[in-house]
């Protein structure tokens, strides 16, 4: 048997019992209070990768591989470039379009991937989709990147074809969403997007959708109104506070929730793409300090104890399917991808879905005024809570103190949540009143984060 089907079968098999073969992906929709998803009437955590390049350069094994991984470390959702550029194609199906024009996507007879000639890029596409859905996992799709738009190969003649392909091909498929733009800027080709996502919500209404932004900006921005945008999303970007000079925001992705969540009319927002593990600072800059796992777990507790309905983290290597000695390589990649997705981050990022699946979800708010003595930068602490609940997220382990009685309860119950373990310290229980000063354990330096959990004393003990 040749390795790849050796691989496929074994992969297979173990499928069989990572997951149900009829694992749900229910339809999302945004919650009642326009801050957060539910998907099929309940609350919904967006946990998402960014496995940008898997349609490209992956095949079926190599991308079963990736989604049992992503399964098994927690994530529901995978954000995907259907064209990467209009030359996009895959080595076992070829081309995705016609002479590289969108509004002519090459499709062939049958689906087979075994017959010569009849598996496509489009049926790859749709393989990636139905096995996602059969792991429970949403894929977030960006129809063209945005490069495509400002080199002219998407436009306005075309955009409304290559539109409607994808809206009717896909809005019988439950588990897609659709990320309009591609780190691109919302000002720019805005009557292409417009086209684009009008189109595909014109042929497909029951999915949700978003625009996808270039770093440091955000889809509230130019296209908070826009009837095809269901949700916000934001890019942080890759640039560390030295590189921002005297950017007001910097590394600091909790401003864009906090700026989205008082926003008219309501919609849920979210960090679409923060620094990457394993990336250098600022991307293109050589010889630069690499963004590790203490990193991505900051920018994914800030953004959700700041409102956000969820995060998606990435990993440099995995998010461009590295292989060494690939022509493909981009931003210093060191480490085979098939390694790289067992990076510490990558596994962190399950205790803080389970936290926050752990407690009423849809009650929860941002409430910086828990924080008494706040600080800046790194030394910012983020508290969030529900009406019997509280969790109040340090990056440095520093001391802080905290402003009691804004939940539930005559005494709390309070206990130190590791997001690098998910590994519980108790407290202890007291008066709810006045305020407390909490010591992290451990010394106060950048990456000993901990979540201080505050619980109405009177409830049952949940499982964090």
């Amino acid at each position: 048997m040749h390795a790849g089907s050796i691989l496929l079968a074994a992969l297979a098999a173990a499928a069989a019992v990572a997951a149900p073969a009829a694992a749900q992906t229910p339809p999302l929709s945004v919650a009642p209070n326009g801050h957060y998803l539910l998907a099929g009437g309940k609350p919904f955590f967006w946990m998402g990768d960014t496995g940008w390049l898997l349609l490209s350069r992956t095949s079926r094994a190599e991308a079963e591989q990736y989604l049992l991984t992503r399964k098994r470390q927690g994530f529901n959702v995978v954000q995907i470039m259907v064209l990467h550029t209009e030359k996009m194609t895959n080595p076992a199906t070829g081309p995705a379009l016609v002479d590289g024009d969108p509004g002519r996507p090459r499709t062939t007879p049958g689906n087979d991937p075994v017959k010569a000639g009849e598996y496509d890029y489009w049926d790859h596409l749709d393989w990636v989709a139905k096995r996602a859905e059969e792991l429970g996992i949403y894929l977030a799709l960006v129809p063209a990147w945005g490069s495509i738009a400002d080199g002219g190969k998407l436009n306005l003649q075309n955009a409304p074809a290559y539109g409607r392909f994808l809206a009717e091909r896909y809005k019988n498929q439950p588990n897609i969403i659709w990320l309009n733009g591609g780190d691109t800027r919302s000002e720019m080709r805005t009557a292409v997007w417009d086209a684009l996502g009008s189109t595909i919500k014109r042929y497909d209404p029951g999915h949700l959708m978003t625009f996808h932004p270039i770093g440091r900006t955000d889809s509230s921005w130019q296209y908070h109104d826009a009837p095809w945008l269901d949700f916000n999303m934001f890019q942080s970007g890759h640039r560390s506070y030295a590189q921002e000079g005297a950017s007001a925001i910097g590394e600091d992705n909790w401003r864009y929730v906090a700026t989205d969540w008082i926003r008219l009319p309501t919609k849920p927002v979210i960090d679409g793409e923060p620094s990457y593990e394993g990336i250098p600072h600022g991307l293109h800059e050589a010889n630069q300090p690499r963004w590790l796992a203490p990193d991505a777990r900051r920018y994914a507790w800030w953004a959700v104890m700041a409102g956000a309905f969820g995060h998606t983290y990435g990993e440099n290597h995995v998010m461009q399917f590295f292989t060494p000695g690939a022509d493909t390589a981009n931003f210093e990649p060191i480490t085979p991808w098939q390694q790289a997705i067992e990076a510490p981050g990558a596994n962190q990022m399950q205790y803080l879905r389970r936290l926050i699946e752990s407690r009423p979800m849809l009650e929860r708010v941002p409430d910086p005024s828990l924080i008494i003595d706040n600080g800046t930068r790194y030394d910012r602490v983020l508290a969030s809570r529900g009406k019997g609940y509280a969790f109040v997220y340090t990056y440095t382990g520093r001391p802080f103190s905290v402003r009691l009685g804004a939940i539930t309860g005559k005494q709390v119950r309070a206990h130190w949540y590791s997001p690098r373990d998910g590994q519980s310290v108790a407290i202890g229980t007291f008066n709810n009143t006045g305020q407390h000063r909490f010591d992290p354990p451990g010394e106060t330096a950048p990456g000993n984060d901990w979540v201080l959990v505050l619980d109405d004393a009177r409830t049952p003990r949940a499982g964090q």
